[in-house]
């Protein structure tokens, strides 16, 4: 009886733990999948944020590496050899990092070999060296300016010193021009004042008037300018007795040769209408007559060949000379160089 007390005691032990193991491997059955599950899904998740923020951090590396090529380009700088060399890499990427995403995407943890650096004469110049160039260069430029500036300051100030100066000199000029003017105009009147003195001095003195002989030979206009240089003009006899008086004076002065003078007679104006240098009409005339024949001989039809009568030279011959011998009038070319006599005022 005892013994089967006991036996029957022992099968609801044996019942209980066998249903004791019953539930835990149901529950590891059920728990263990669902735990895998888990962890499965995480390491999915946390390879798909991981693919996320690498795509970003990509993306913002390729913004950056546009925007130093166009900065590049506007500076016209050359491009960096490590971005020309990797084409459309990603150039933040180096092998580590290609390593480690590839570990990352085989689960089963196969083992990659491990890249070899590949040797280079210089280092790689990364995007920050590319900046810090670019901002070097834009510093430099930045106090070029500056420099240039200063340089057009000083340039401002000398030509402002300069136009100060110019002007100076240009009233300093003037003065000088004003004061060269009144002493020629004082030369004049000296040289006036001065030839009329002498004519009077030197010269015939008649009335108001002095009549001086000049020996240089001269055009008709040029002779006329001298004499008013002098203070003076060509001689202009008004009547009879100032020809006599001014024919005397001229034989004399000339004896005893004969040589034509300047008088300040012409017809420029019109052909046989002969005026004065200072535009009166002439009231009398001397003209050269030719020689008469003696009385009880024929009178010859020909001109004398040496001394024709005058005026013979039409529009040729538009200026008037006198001959130092007889006094009378000869009409010339006023191209002519001759002899001249000027009279001064007194």
């Amino acid at each position: 009886m005892g013994d089967l007390g006991a036996e029957g005691a022992l099968e609801p032990e044996k019942d209980v733990k066998t249903s004791s193991h019953r539930t835990a491997w149901l529950l590891g059955a059920l728990v263990v999948p669902q735990l895998l599950g888990f962890s499965h899904g995480a390491r999915g998740a946390e390879r798909e944020w991981e693919g996320v923020w690498g795509g970003a951090q990509e993306e913002e590396r390729e913004r950056e590496a546009l925007m130093l090529k166009h900065l590049q380009e506007a500076l016209g700088l050359p491009a960096a050899r490590g971005d020309v060399a990797r084409g459309d890499e990603n150039p933040e990427q180096t092998p580590e990092d290609k390593g480690v995403l590839e570990t990352e995407e085989d689960p089963q943890g196969e083992e990659e070999e491990e890249a070899t650096p590949i040797p280079s004469s210089s280092p790689t110049p990364t995007p920050e060296d590319t900046v810090t160039y670019i901002l070097g260069r834009l510093a430099g430029l930045d106090a070029g300016l500056h420099q240039v500036h200063v340089r057009l300051h000083v340039l401002d100030t000398r030509v402002v010193e300069l136009t100060t100066g110019l002007r100076q000199l240009r009233e300093a000029v003037g003065d000088t021009r004003d004061a060269v003017q009144a002493l020629q105009e004082a030369q004049s009147r000296a040289e006036r004042e001065h030839g009329r003195l002498e004519g009077c001095l030197k010269g015939l003195r008649l009335g108001h008037k002095c009549f001086l002989l000049s020996r240089d030979f001269e055009v008709q206009a040029a002779a006329q300018a001298r004499c008013v240089a002098r203070g003076g003009s060509l001689a202009q006899p008004a009547d009879r007795q100032q020809m006599e008086a001014l024919t005397r004076y001229l034989r004399a002065a000339l004896a005893p040769y004969n040589w034509p003078v300047w008088l300040g007679v012409h017809d420029r104006r019109a052909e046989g209408l002969y005026l004065f240098e200072n535009g009166q009409r002439v009231s009398f005339f001397a003209w050269h007559q030719a020689p008469r024949p003696e009385p009880g001989s024929e009178p010859s039809a020909a001109p004398h060949p040496l001394s024709p009568n005058q005026p013979n030279g039409g529009a040729l011959e538009n200026c008037v000379a006198q001959a130092s011998d007889d006094g009378s009038w000869w009409d010339h070319d006023c191209e002519r160089r001759l002899y001249y006599v000027c009279e001064f005022p007194f």
